[in-house]
């Protein structure tokens, strides 16, 4: 699949806060600063995501992951691999997170939180009363309130980028694990 909008012209200045950061200019950001008030915003939330601190990491990014597994996003699982190394988080297990229902390397946390993250990504979405209320029990109403919102805006950058046509851009490489193929159903 090739980008289905072209990459925009971006400053010196922001291409190199980009790389000093990724060590690349990221795809989604290039594409979408053909809309700067867009980009800047996407940009703005997804930093205050990721300072949110009522839920560990490590659940937010197999959070992040399953959602962009169900809806065919590599770029976004090609990052989040890259997150998962940078978290010091089990590589091994982060492979795993596209066919989580077929390992046994996940705890019943985590499974739990898999579950509500591809719940959350259906459509209509598939939450249930019994797994929400598991997981306020385990995580509380803020960390639950907080997980919710992260799932929220994943679906919203895996969505985008999978329609504007974004790919890998190979930051899973670091990892020295490949990109995970979800089974087919």
């Amino acid at each position: 699949m090739a980008l289905r909008v072209p990459k925009a012209e971006l400053s010196d200045e922001l291409m190199e806060n980009l790389i000093k950061t990724f060590g690349v200019v990221p795809e989604p950001v290039a594409v979408a600063w053909h809309n700067p008030k867009v980009a800047e915003s996407t940009l703005e939330f997804g930093g205050s995501a990721n300072q949110w601190d009522a839920v560990d990491e490590g659940l937010k990014t197999f959070a992040h992951m399953a959602v962009a597994a169900q809806v065919g996003c590599n770029w976004c699982l090609d990052i989040n691999y890259f997150q998962a190394l940078n978290q010091n988080l089990d590589a091994a297990k982060a492979s795993q997170v596209p066919n989580w229902r077929a390992s046994d390397a996940f705890t019943p946390l985590e499974r739990d939180v898999l579950e509500y993250a591809e719940a959350m990504t259906s459509t209509p979405p598939t939450v249930t009363d019994e797994l929400s209320a598991r997981l306020l029990d385990e995580l509380g109403s803020a960390a639950l309130v907080e997980l919710t919102a992260f799932i929220a805006f994943a679906n919203l950058a895996t969505r985008n980028n999978n329609a504007l046509g974004i790919q890998s851009q190979g930051f899973s490489e670091a990892c020295e694990i490949p990109l995970a193929a979800r089974p087919a159903n």
